[in-house]
């Protein structure tokens, strides 16, 4: 069978030709919505290269008081009902984003595919909360939405993360062996070796930092990393990769219920004890360190690897440093294709695009899910 426009499960989707596809991040971070819209070729599934361009991209920032309840969702202080009013504010600001895209791009998307902001994820109850009302974008924008893409692949017993496995694969192609890390609020890595795919959530990418320069620096985060200039506390850092999430094997993720306020706030006294710029190179080498540990689990590394790194860590000059340090073997570049803050934006849009073809946007062997399967639910104008 001929996979195209026209096999789409999802009615009103043009019949011939690409798609225009909204994908929206908000990742654990929390810092705002990021917006990509991406043309797609729906047939391009079948040969593994559906994506076409970026059409246009734009980060939408929360509002104090809005990342002040997302931080609080992600703390466990909330009530029922101020996560339910959470729910449609959070929504509201999704589809703001999106319809500011809309604008400035002059395209109309045919679906939006929404990710929605994760406040809870217990992989180990098989159970995950994002917030933002599909609804409110599906008016917004008079097109169908896709969303809770993760429920799917846990409900089949998989840790329903990391997503981005295949939507890496369609972007890269599998003509090299590549590395492709992600240092948003989690740390993921995906790995295709020239054989085999691999992904797994590899540590606290910049949650911990991010809460530190909270705490410490009054700032909601340090960008470039210019106040991690001291020196690192090798101890404290080998107790810290003592962490039982270091010792287990894939399939596995984590979130802030780890490597969140609780985390920081545990180890406080003992950073508390060191000058600032040190407290904040030991986390930035925490960073680093995780990295480097949890992919020296596929030894010997491919020695033609190339490594790629995104997200709001890639600019923190002190993870890097420490990144190159620790993990020599890998030289990790700028990812020149997206815009800072785009990929994981696009990588949404190629998975909702995938949940409008029928084709499956897990991996098994990744999430540990017992099949593959087409993910999220739809809201459909009406």
């Amino acid at each position: 069978m001929q996979l195209n426009a026209s096999t789409s499960r999802i009615p009103g989707l043009p019949k011939q030709g690409h798609w225009y596809v909204l994908g929206l991040m908000s990742g654990t971070s929390a810092d705002g919505v990021d917006a990509a819209l991406v043309e797609v070729d729906p047939a391009g599934f079948l040969g593994g290269l559906p994506f076409r361009a970026l059409r246009a991209h734009r980060h939408e920032p929360y509002p104090p008081e809005l990342r002040e309840g997302v931080m609080e969702a992600a703390a466990d202080r909330l009530k029922p009902s101020e996560i339910t009013v959470l729910q449609r504010y959070l929504g509201d600001h999704h589809a703001r984003a999106a319809q500011l895209l809309v604008k400035e791009s002059g395209l109309a998307p045919h679906l939006a595919s929404l990710h929605g902001q994760t406040v809870q994820h217990h992989p180990q109850d098989g159970a995950t909360l994002q917030l933002a009302d599909p609804y409110v974008l599906c008016v917004a924008l008079g097109c169908p939405v896709v969303f809770d893409l993760r429920r799917m692949d846990m409900a089949l017993g998989g840790q329903g993360a990391p997503m981005v496995t295949l939507t890496e694969l369609w972007l890269r192609g599998k003509a090299e062996p590549w590395a492709a890390l992600n240092l948003g609020g989690i740390a993921n890595i995906t790995v295709w070796d020239g054989a085999y795919l691999r992904a797994w959530d590899v540590g606290p990418g910049m949650s911990l930092l991010d809460l530190a320069a909270e705490k410490w620096l009054d700032i909601p985060f340090d960008p470039l990393g210019a106040y991690a200039s001291g020196d690192v506390n090798e101890a404290l850092l080998s107790r810290w990769m003592a962490h039982p999430f270091f010792s287990a094997a894939p399939p596995k993720s984590t979130g802030r219920e780890i490597f969140g306020s609780t985390w920081l706030q545990t180890e406080s006294a003992q950073l508390e004890s060191l000058p600032m710029p040190n407290r904040l190179a030991t986390l930035a080498a925490f960073t680093a360190q995780s990295v480097a540990s949890e992919l020296r689990r596929l030894e010997p590394l491919p020695k033609s690897l190339s490594g790629l790194v995104s997200g709001g860590g890639a600019q923190h000059a002190r993870v890097r440093l420490e990144l190159a340090t620790r993990l020599p073997e890998v030289s990790f570049a700028d990812d020149h294709q997206f815009p800072s803050g785009a990929r994981e934006a696009v990588s949404w849009a190629l998975l909702g695009a995938a949940s409008a073809c029928g084709v499956a946007g897990n991996v098994p062997e990744v999430t540990g899910a017992s099949r593959a399967a087409v993910l999220g639910a739809w809201v459909l104008p009406s």
